[in-house]
C-alpha cells in the first residue's frame, strides 16, 4: 500500500475512534461471501465499513478497537495460512500483507478472536460495544454483527450495546480527497462505457447487445467490478426504474435509458444517460427531454452548503409541474407523481446508494450526491432519466461527471460519428 492509501485507513480509525467512549470497544466484521449451491459461492464484497477502516478486502477477517487507559488498542484478526488449499484457491493474506495495507501492527489468528475478545472485555471492565446493527428488511439474513450482538446480549447480560451504522453513516458522507480519487476514476469509466454503448446502439438490437459494449469498455480500462447491474431499457420498459432484465429488442424510434456504473477500489460511479436507438430524437422525444434537462440544471444551481437534502426534489416538482402544465400533461402536483416517481438525488460513495441519513439533513462540503431527473411517460412509450454527480464545494458543486456529453444536439452530432465509422 502506498502511503496515501494507509494514511487514509488509520486516519478513518481515528475518526472513529473519537466517537466512542472511553471504556468502550467496537467490533467489524468483513463477512464473507454466500453459498450459491454445491461449492460455489458468490463473488466476495468486502463489508464497506469493514473497509473503510482496514484497508482490507479479504473474507473472514475481524477489527476490534478498545478505547482504554485514555489510549487504543487495535487488533485485526485475519485466517491463518490454507497450506495445501493455495494452490487451489490461492493463498491466504500473510501478517506482514496486513500490515502494510492497513497500518496496523497487531495482527492475530482469527481463531484466537472469541478468547481475545473475551479477555480484553474482563481486564478493561468494558461496558460498551459497539457493532455495525444495520438492519433493512425483517427478514433478512443476519449480519455476522447481528448474531455477535445476540451473543454478546447472552454472555454479557449487562453490556451496553451501541450501534456503529449511524457514525459510518456520517463518517462516510463527507469524502477524502482519496475516495474522490477513486470516484473520479470510476466515473470516467462509466463514461466512457456509456459513450461506446451510444457509438455501437443500432435499432433492432437487444438491450443486452448495447449493454455488452459497456461491460467490455470497464473490462479494458481494468474495472472489473460494476457498481450495479446496469439498465439498458428502450422504450416503454424505460418507465420501470430498476429494470434489469435487459432482453428485449430495440426499435426504430425507441429511446434507451441506460443507468450505470464502474466501481474502482470499491468506490463508485453513477451515470444515467437516454439517447435515440437510430441516432435522432423525435420532436415530442427532444421536448420531454429538454424538460428533464432544464431541471437537471435548476436542481445544479440549487446545491450548496446549507442548503435542505429535501429542497432539491422539491426545486425539481415545481419546474416540473410549470413545463408538464405547458404542454398539457398535467393540471396539479398530484398528476405530476404519475409522470416523476423517485427522488432527484442520493449519496453516492462505497455503496452506489450511499448510507446516511437524508431526514433534516443540509448538504456540507465534500458530499457527493447524485442528480438524477426522471420523467416516464408510459403511453407515450417515453421513460428518459438523465444523472450526473455532483461534488459540495464551499461555493456550490462541482459536476464531477462534467465532461460527459447530455444535451439533444451533443448526442446527435456524436451518435451521427459514431454511425459512420
Amino acid at each position: 500500500a502506498n502511503d496515501m492509501t494507509e494514511r487514509f485507513f488509520i486516519d478513518n480509525r481515528r475518526k472513529l475512534a473519537a466517537r466512542l467512549e472511553e471504556g468502550s470497544a467496537a467490533v467489524l466484521f468483513a463477512g464473507k461471501a454466500p453459498l450459491k449451491r454445491g461449492d460455489e459461492y458468490y463473488p466476495f464484497s468486502p463489508d464497506r465499513n469493514f473497509y473503510y477502516v482496514t484497508g482490507v478486502e479479504r473474507e473472514n477477517c475481524v477489527f476490534l478497537i478498545a478505547k482504554i487507559g485514555g489510549g487504543l488498542q487495535e487488533t485485526l484478526f485475519i485466517p491463518r495460512d490454507n497450506g495445501i488449499l493455495a494452490k487451489w484457491v490461492g493463498a491466504n493474506m500473510t501478517t506482514e500483507e496486513a500490515e502494510e495495507i492497513s497500518g496496523m501492527t497487531d495482527i492475530r489468528p482469527i481463531d484466537a478472536f472469541t478468547d481475545d475478545f473475551a479477555q480484553m472485555v474482563f481486564r478493561n471492565n468494558i461496558t460498551k460495544i459497539y457493532l455495525d446493527l444495520e438492519h433493512r428488511e425483517w427478514d433478512d439474513v443476519l449480519t455476522p454483527a447481528l448474531n455477535f450482538a445476540k451473543e454478546v446480549r447472552e454472555k454479557y447480560p449487562a453490556m451496553a450495546v451501541g450501534d456503529l451504522y449511524p457514525i459510518f453513516g456520517d463518517l462516510r458522507l463527507i469524502k477524502e480527497p482519496y475516495e474522490l480519487e477513486k470516484m473520479r476514476k470510476a466515473m470516467d469509466i462509466t463514461r466512457m462505457g456509456v459513450e461506446a454503448m451510444m457509438a455501437n446502439a443500432r435499432p433492432g438490437m437487444m438491450e443486452y447487445e448495447i449493454e455488452a459494449h459497456f461491460d467490455f469498455t470497464l473490462m479494458q480500462h481494468g474495472a472489473r467490478e460494476k457498481a450495479f447491474q446496469t439498465i439498458a431499457a428502450a422504450g416503454e420498459r424505460g418507465t420501470i426504474l430498476h429494470y434489469t432484465k435487459n432482453n428485449g429488442k430495440t426499435k426504430d424510434g425507441d429511446l434507451l435509458l441506460v443507468d450505470c456504473g464502474a466501481q474502482v477500489d470499491w468506490y463508485n460511479g453513477d451515470i444515467s444517460r437516454t439517447f435515440p436507438v437510430n441516432g435522432k430524437f423525435t420532436e415530442r422525444q427532444k421536448l420531454v427531454y429538454n424538460i428533464v434537462l432544464e431541471g437537471q440544471q435548476k436542481v445544479i444551481d440549487a446545491i450548496r452548503p446549507g442548503q435542505p437534502f429535501s429542497r432539491l426534489n422539491e426545486i425539481l416538482k415545481e419546474h416540473y409541474l410549470e413545463a408538464l402544465k405547458e404542454i398539457g400533461l398535467v393540471e396539479t402536483m398530484a398528476d405530476v407523481a404519475k409522470y416523476y416517481y423517485h427522488g432527484v438525488s442520493h449519496y453516492l460513495g462505497a455503496e452506489t446508494h450511499d448510507i446516511g441519513r437524508y431526514t433534516e439533513r443540509v448538504l456540507q462540503p465534500g458530499m457527493v450526491l447524485t442528480v438524477e431527473p426522471g420523467l416516464y411517460i408510459e403511453e407515450w412509450g417515453i421513460g428518459i432519466r438523465i444523472e450526473d454527480d455532483a461534488l459540495v464545494t464551499e461555493e456550490g458543486c462541482e459536476i464531477m461527471t462534467k465532461d460527459m456529453i447530455k444535451t439533444v444536439e451533443e448526442i446527435e452530432a456524436f451518435m451521427a460519428k459514431g454511425k459512420q465509422a
